[in-house]
């Protein structure tokens, strides 16, 4: 990797983790450049807008969850198996991976639900993905016979989302120490419904 690439690298790998504090818009260009002992020209020169870089860490965060995420549980067997891996590696990345605490994309969600432009764009297109991710899991399970095949895919999809969103809340926000085992038990739940 060049020296420019590493520095861009550096750049985006910092925005990121700024980004869970102090939310996408809170990350400014001087705040960046003076965290990383940059000057604002030389982070200008890697970016040349907010916007920019707001995209770019946005892509950082969905290439991060689909590795986190979405590949493991490609790789475990159709049906059930792969549904669990992704709803476990899910509560993984909100709880905090690599040193971040919760989701960025949800928080995400909150500072850009009325906020429009490229950034919204591409993480609402980031989140249909998701849910389009999680609807093609479920179709899956249905078709290896573990999930009854009268069910709403869709619907179960944003139940799962909504699992998830209820988890950070309560791990986030709240410190419940029963986080873990309130999320699993609606995980559990849902399944049981899905099955008859």
């Amino acid at each position: 990797m060049r020296k420019g690439e590493q520095t861009r690298k550096g750049i985006v790998d910092k925005a990121y983790l700024l980004a869970g504090q102090l939310g996408l818009e809170g990350v400014t260009l001087g705040t960046l450049a003076s965290s990383l002992s940059l000057s604002k020209s030389g982070l200008f020169a890697h970016f040349k807008s907010k916007e920019a870089l707001q995209l770019e860490v946005l892509e950082e965060a969905i290439g991060r969850f689909t590795r986190h995420v979405v590949t493991p549980a490609l790789g475990k067997p159709r049906g059930l198996p792969r549904l669990n891996a992704m709803f476990d590696g899910y509560l993984s990345w909100i709880r905090g991976v690599s040193g971040r605490g919760s989701c960025l994309f949800l928080s995400l969600a909150h500072e850009y639900d009325d906020r429009p432009g490229p950034v919204r764009d591409r993480l609402v297109e980031s989140q249909r993905a998701w849910l389009d991710t999680l609807a093609k899991a479920v179709r899956l399970a249905v078709s290896e016979g573990h999930l009854r095949g009268t069910i709403d895919a869709d619907q179960a999809a944003i139940e799962l989302v909504g699992i998830g969103m209820a988890y950070q809340h309560a791990t986030r926000l709240l410190k419940d120490p029963k986080a873990d085992k309130r999320a699993r038990a609606a995980y559990d739940a849902l399944l049981q419904r899905l099955r008859k």
